[in-house]
């Protein structure tokens, strides 16, 4: 069509001469389908996601026809995709585009993580899964008990030592105890929630009501701040998945580097319903408002940097409806910018285990500790009731900004002990007064096949801030989930308690092994106990290769261990000094 000067004396084109002038040919006559997609650019990975090239699907005329033929009809409503606009100038809701084509989502990142992913099972796995579940657990315990044959014998080596020379051998001993312990019960016993009914279920099963359906609507949401370069890649990553029943709603925390612009581009062409707030209100107060109008059966979340497998999503709620007493997964994360720099080599290989091997044990046990946020997925009414207690989170007489992962978490494990006292708190919130749901002892579970990469901090300095951040969100927690965590049993308890102990002695011990040491004449004692570092570090390396065949980062996992042990032990009590200093941001630069 050719653009012509508007007379208001000429009458209106017919509906079939301006079909003719858009698509070249008349009413009925065959639809024959456009120009082939466009094939995607590798090399324009590395960019950000608005500037790279997108394949674009062919043209698809008979939507377009349902779309001109329904014009008519629709002149009156808003156009396509434009927001609905509160009174106080706040978009509250999205009206969906006019169905067209559906894009393709973003690429998964070029890392050998991502390939992995969607790899077929090896051998052994294929070997495994023909077995009868009880044979194959029994299998995979002494498969596990052979890998980690060379550490029990040292152990069995030096525990006769351990009498003579406690105070230079009980800290390494204790260590490995624990290191071999988690290995062995991630590996034994762990199951993927969407993959298998889990073997371990409660007494009282028929007491958690199940999800409504097989497919349960879904609000996914997000909060975002300043993240103009990588918000486009999430918020489609998060739309364009495999997961159909689906509410994206995304909240701008008052972004000043043109975040706003890329948000409101989205909008209209993705139809996700975006906040925008006029004020600053931080992370948790930013979800909850998103919370305020998501009606899902399950409210999932992720963080603004991240991108998600296209079945992440849908393997978390597929473990939901199998499990109805599993109130909240977590999913798998990597690094997604795992080739920048060492620091993002290192986070890498040490994500892979923080996820594989802690995680899976919590998940034995079904009292997952920290719900991780590049993709957790909670039932709703296990987290509705508690969310003005979570936004409302105070700490030491002040507002607690951080621990917005492990406290929502906790809040799930301990309901049936602190719920009635949290929900008190709060009894005029439409949280609460909306619909009372009962407290209930929730078992929380990991989904190792759920893929979700983050970008990771690539230099020191905000490597180290995140560190902090993440210590005061460990204090914060031990002293609320540490209250119960006793109550579910002796299982999670080691597990918590033991790994809060590791914590907090580690500063003491790096102390007392790297300066009281040396200053006194005992400089072996400071040898071995990098030695005993390194020892560490490598097997987890080897773990990591094990699940990860031809990456070669093991390598870089006991550098990790060195780091935590010289350098990031010393952030405990500095983190509890500064706890009252908080502000959010998920720079990763």
């Amino acid at each position: 069509m050719t653009d012509q000067p508007y007379d208001p004396d000429q009458p209106l084109p017919s509906f079939d001469e301006l079909y003719e002038q858009s698509f070249g040919r008349a009413v009925g006559q065959p639809f024959q389908p456009q120009a082939e997609p466009q094939p995607f650019h590798p090399q324009a990975a590395a960019q950000p996601f608005h500037q790279q090239p997108h394949p674009q699907p062919p043209v698809d005329e008979r939507t377009y026809e349902f779309a001109f033929a329904a014009a008519p009809a629709a002149a009156a409503q808003p156009a396509a995709g434009q927001p609905a606009y509160s009174q106080a100038g706040t978009a509250t809701a999205t009206l969906p585009r006019t169905p067209s084509f559906r894009p393709a989502p973003p690429p998964l990142p070029p890392l050998r993580s991502a390939d992995a992913a969607f790899r077929p099972p090896g051998p052994l796995r294929r070997t495994l899964d023909r077995m009868h579940p009880s044979v194959r657990h029994a299998t995979r315990r002494v498969l596990t008990l052979l890998c980690l044959l060379p550490l029990l014998l040292i152990l069995a080596r030096e525990a006769p030592r351990l009498e003579q020379s406690p105070l230079v051998l009980g800290y390494g001993f204790t260590v490995l105890v624990g290191t071999i312990s988690m290995l062995f019960i991630a590996y034994s016993r762990y199951d993927d929630p969407s993959e298998r009914t889990l073997r371990k279920r409660p007494r009282d099963l028929d007491s958690f009501p199940p999800l409504s359906s097989a497919t349960p609507k879904v609000s996914f949401l997000l909060a975002v701040k300043d993240e103009v370069d990588v918000i486009e890649e999430c918020v489609r990553s998060m739309v364009l998945c495999d997961y159909k029943n689906l509410d994206v709603i995304v909240v701008d925390d008052q972004s000043e580097d043109g975040t706003v612009e890329v948000l409101r581009r989205l909008e209209v062409e993705l139809g996700i319903t975006v906040l925008y707030l006029e004020k600053n209100l931080g992370k948790k107060h930013a979800l909850v408002k998103a919370c305020e109008i998501a009606d899902g059966e399950v409210i999932a979340f992720s963080d603004s940097d991240c991108i998600l497998a296209p079945d992440a999503l849908a393997r978390c709620v597929e473990a939901l409806v199998a499990h109805p007493e599993l109130g909240a997964v977590s999913g798998h994360a990597r690094a997604l910018n795992a080739a920048d720099t060492m620091f993002t080599k290192m986070q890498d290989v040490w994500y892979e285990g923080q996820f594989r091997v802690a995680k899976a044990a919590e998940s034995t046990f079904g009292s997952v500790t920290c719900v991780s946020g590049p993709l957790a997925v909670f039932r709703r009414d296990a987290i509705y009731n508690y969310l003005p207690a979570w936004a409302g989170d105070r700490f030491m007489g002040a507002p607690f900004r951080f621990a917005t992962d492990r406290q929502l978490t906790g809040y799930v494990l301990g309901q049936r002990w602190r719920g009635k006292g949290l929900k008190a708190k709060y009894p005029d919130s439409p949280f609460v007064t909306a619909q009372d749901y009962p407290e209930r002892k929730w078992r929380i579970g990991y989904v190792q096949s759920a893929k979700v990469w983050t970008n990771v901090p690539a230099h020191f300095r905000p490597f180290m801030k995140q560190q902090i951040r993440w210590k005061k969100s460990f204090i914060r927690n031990l002293f609320f989930t540490g209250t119960f965590m006793w109550r579910r049993g002796p299982g999670p308890a080691l597990l918590y308690y033991g790994h809060a102990l590791w914590v907090v002695a580690a500063p003491i011990m790096a102390f007392r092994h790297i300066i009281w040491a040396p200053a006194n004449g005992a400089a072996f004692l400071t040898l071995l106990y990098l030695c005993g570092v390194v020892l560490k570090g490598c097997v987890w390396g080897l773990a990591f290769k094990i699940d990860n065949p031809g990456d070669t980062r093991w390598r870089y996992r006991p550098l990790m261990s060195l780091l935590s042990s010289l350098l990031l032990a010393w952030l405990l009590p500095y983190s509890f000094a500064t706890i009252r200093r908080g502000v959010w941001s998920r720079s990763a630069t």
